[in-house]
């Protein structure tokens, strides 16, 4: 089966009732602010959850609609989508939306209208693609490493799709590396067809900024809309052992991220910040039509020259925006009132509907 067609998800489009459209995601990641700030903004709201995980939408009250599936990827099932369509819904894709329904999957079969551009998520997922257009937006990224026998300095080790951390490693060595995937490979924390596209690039020593924006496609412009950094299990625990005990700890380090603290970076730094978002969004205009679309994150390090290096990019919501499920110290600034990514997604939605050019804003 061939691309879902952009034409048939405005046909779907042209025929929903505009005064009742649904806002509706998969249940995980940032489904709790995505959902409760389409309600601030005034649209019914549907979440596709798995049997026995709809708890914190029910505690929170954020959803209107529930439609319940055996597991997450059925999100791409024909009567899940049809369903979807009669409730007008407009579905706002995140990491598990992608991890679970699939790239193929919400490239060639999902015939639902999306917000933002669906065809920039395989960049993001794909690190050669990833790496192609930050090099051609002119952002600064660690140097990369194309087989594990040129290893002569400390690297960190990725392996494809949204996996939240896990399994990546640091390595010195090439006998480290071997020996570490010998590890993870044991534990089955990755699989022998991972090994094929491990991702080996130089290690930036730095502070972590995940630096959240949104591309309004409707005003042209790139908001800063807040920053987070990572809680990663189990390398956190392991810094909280004296460097002497360190040593004798038999743990390897793991990069699992199980939340997110907010942080604000000094001020004169956020130049380079706005340098690299518009920098991005010109990128993907040219590489990817019609660009990125509403939220996209750079997950950085700050070096001691005061240097913003960028390690990683999403472009969708991150999980890093439950931080600002009220307001982040920049998205006050931008707005004046509580504003956050879920809620700015849902006043794009809004604003296309009320000047007509909702299919701008869709694929």
């Amino acid at each position: 089966m061939g691309k879902v067609n952009r034409q048939e998800i405005l046909d779907v489009l042209k025929g929903y009732d505009k005064e009742n459209i649904t806002i509706a995601t998969l249940g995980s990641h940032t489904s709790l602010h995505i959902l409760k700030g389409a309600k601030k903004e005034g649209f019914k709201t549907a979440v596709v959850c798995e049997k026995g995980r709809e708890v914190p939408y029910k505690r929170f009250k954020v959803a209107d609609e529930y439609i319940i599936v055996d597991k997450f990827s059925d999100i791409v099932n024909d009567d899940v989508q049809e369903k979807l369509r009669a409730m007008n819904s407009i579905v706002v894709p995140h990491g598990s939306f992608v991890a679970y329904a699939g790239l193929d999957r919400i490239e060639d079969d999902f015939n639902v209208p999306m917000f933002g551009n669906r065809d920039i998520l395989r960049w993001e997922s794909e690190r050669d693609l990833e790496r192609k257009l930050m090099i051609e937006s002119n952002i600064r990224i660690p140097r990369k490493f194309t087989d594990p026998s040129e290893i002569d300095r400390t690297v960190m080790i990725k392996f494809p799709g949204a996996r939240g951390g896990r399994g990546y490693f640091v390595a010195s060595t090439p006998e480290e590396f071997h020996q570490k995937i010998d590890s993870m490979l044991k534990r089955e924390w990755i699989g022998e067809e991972d090994v094929e596209n491990a991702h080996i690039e130089e290690y930036v020593s730095g502070c972590n900024y995940c630096i959240h924006y949104f591309y309004s496609a409707l005003n042209d412009e790139v908001e800063l809309m807040g920053m987070d950094s990572r809680y990663e299990s189990n390398i956190d625990g392991l810094t909280r052992i004296p460097a002497k005990d360190q040593l004798d700890v038999a743990l390897d380090p793991s990069y699992v991220i199980t939340g997110n603290h907010p942080v604000v970076m000094r001020e004169s730094l956020l130049s380079q910040v706005f340098e690299i978002g518009d920098n991005l969004v010109e990128g993907a205009k040219k590489l990817v039509a019609p660009g990125m679309s509403g939220p996209f994150c750079m997950q950085s390090l700050c070096t001691d020259d005061l240097e913003i290096v960028v390690f990683e990019m999403s472009a969708r919501i991150d999980g890093g925006t439950n931080t600002f499920m009220d307001s982040s110290p920049y998205s006050y600034l931008l707005f004046g009132e509580n504003m956050s990514m879920g809620r700015r997604i849902a006043r794009e939605i809004k604003n296309g509907i009320e000047s007509d050019r909702l299919d701008i804003l869709i694929t």
